[in-house]
């Protein structure tokens, strides 16, 4: 089996070692003989988006978030058709804002998103900063993801989320939730990067991408996890 994985903006949207997720993706494929080919897309070298099996997002400035708009937003329609269709993407803080219908600065001032999902990002005083644990609400085990999160903006919408809070403050430090998830989406808060120390998450991303390229059902060969849970447990129990 083959799978594309495309991480749109490397250059700019990598922020708390966001490019980690990537090799994770990368390596638990090969691990399993799986062929994973990372295609890079930026704003001198653009990849048709449908050849993706994973798109991958990763956080950035307020600045950089403007940067990357005026460019992503000729591929609005096509990336919209493609999430429909159930596409793989995981996006991260800044990326996972921009798919929203807008940011709402500090200033007042009003960063339009691509306007996939209906929902809307707004600063507020104080950044949201620390390690952040989660139970999940998706179907994998264990339920716990882990991560760092450090946000400005604060998220609201009434879609399904990754997660509910255990530790820290997720999508806004209000509600208790944190995250996105619509058909194969998952947006997230999680930096650090998020992947390493969830394998169970990018196992199901994985899944799902396969399972969405050839059509069946997909079991994947089980991995040696033992120091990815380690690290996984450890985190759990970090301050704040």
């Amino acid at each position: 089996m083959e799978i594309n994985i495309l991480h749109m903006y490397p250059d700019l949207l990598n922020l708390y070692g966001d490019r980690g997720n990537i090799i994770v993706l990368k390596k638990r494929c090969e691990w399993r003989g799986i062929k994973a080919n990372i295609l890079s897309f930026t704003k001198d070298k653009e990849q048709g988006l449908e050849s993706a099996d994973i798109i991958f997002l990763g956080g950035g400035s307020d600045r950089e978030q403007e940067i990357i708009f005026s460019h992503i937003i000729k591929y609005k329609n096509v990336l919209k058709d493609l999430i429909e269709d159930s596409l793989v993407v995981l996006a991260i803080c800044g990326g996972y804002q921009l798919l929203g219908e807008y940011y709402l600065d500090a200033y007042g001032n009003k960063i339009e998103g691509l306007g996939i999902l209906n929902f809307y990002t707004k600063a507020e005083e104080g950044r949201l900063i620390g390690n952040i644990l989660i139970e999940t609400t998706l179907p994998i085990y264990p339920k716990t993801l882990v991560g760092f999160e450090n946000h400005g903006g604060r998220t609201y919408h009434n879609y399904n989320t990754l997660g509910k809070v255990l530790k820290g403050f997720g999508n806004n430090g209000k509600d208790g939730k944190e995250g996105l998830v619509y058909k194969n989406l998952f947006g997230t808060y999680l930096h650090g990067p998020v992947l390493p120390k969830n394998p169970h998450f990018v196992d199901y991303l994985i899944k799902k991408a396969l399972e969405r390229k050839y059509k069946k059902e997909i079991s994947l060969t089980p991995l040696n996890d033992k120091e990815e849970m380690l690290a996984h447990e450890k985190a759990k129990h970090l301050k704040r």
